[in-house]
């Protein structure tokens, strides 16, 4: 019975141990040989930290699986003790790794991110490695649209040139304050000027906010209503 239990065990911790390697395998092989640089970008930005979360999840299993095998003993109270044992520990495992990457890889994340985006491009024309142009050359490139979505820095834009034919590459970035798509010029420029508590809320209803939304390419405006939360008695 204990052999039985101790295969189990083992395969189980390779399975998991399989399903981790798949997971890291396919994240790295499609960054490095399937996505252009802008492309890898954003599929990082957008995946990677929940990757490496269910990666490391799956590890954490497999480790578990095989950590048991070690043991002898058919007791019921030693194997209660033992699943308790493992899963509290796999528990703050868990808590560990979910607190690192909710924490402190984002600045590593931030510096991978940055050599991605600077990373020179090779033009499909000709083959050679093309130019980043600066804040004051890109802007004859973009329109005014654009331009106006970098002065408000809601969207960063990228020009890179080939210097050789001209053929020009712009690539499209999250600038440092939000702002949404205007639905009349459809530009990122669309932003908050004013909030305006109407009806406050109370312990027995939800008050009422007013937003008023102006865009700062096309002028367009627009008042949008948000239900507010009721107050608890704690408050």
């Amino acid at each position: 019975m204990f052999e039985e239990w101790t295969d189990f065990l083992a395969i189980s911790g390779l399975v998991f141990l399989g399903i981790a390697l798949i997971i890291f395998g396919y994240h790295l092989i499609k960054v490095n040989f399937f996505l252009s640089p802008k492309q890898a970008y954003e599929y990082i930005s957008k995946n990677e930290v929940r990757t490496l979360q269910y990666g490391l999840y799956s590890v954490i299993i497999s480790l578990a699986f095989f950590v048991n095998t070690f043991f002898e003993g058919a007791d019921l109270l030693w194997w209660l003790v033992r699943i308790f044992l493992t899963v509290m520990t796999g528990l703050i495992l868990s808590v560990v790794i979910k607190s690192y990457l909710k924490y402190y890889y984002p600045f590593h994340l931030e510096k991978r991110l940055k050599r991605l985006r600077y990373k020179p491009r090779v033009s499909p024309k000709t083959g050679r490695m093309m130019k980043l142009l600066d804040e004051d050359e890109e802007d004859v490139y973009l329109d005014e649209g654009m331009q106006t979505e970098e002065n408000v820095y809601s969207v960063d834009y990228d020009v890179w040139i080939d210097e050789e034919t001209g053929y020009t590459m712009i690539e499209k970035y999250q600038g440092h304050l939000i702002a949404s798509r205007c639905p009349e010029c459809n530009y990122n420029t669309f932003k908050v000027e004013e909030e305006d508590l109407v009806v406050p809320p109370s312990l027995s209803s939800e008050g009422k906010l007013i937003k008023s939304f102006r865009c700062k390419y096309c002028g367009h405006t627009e008042k949008k209503s948000f239900q507010v939360a009721k107050l608890s008695e704690n408050q």
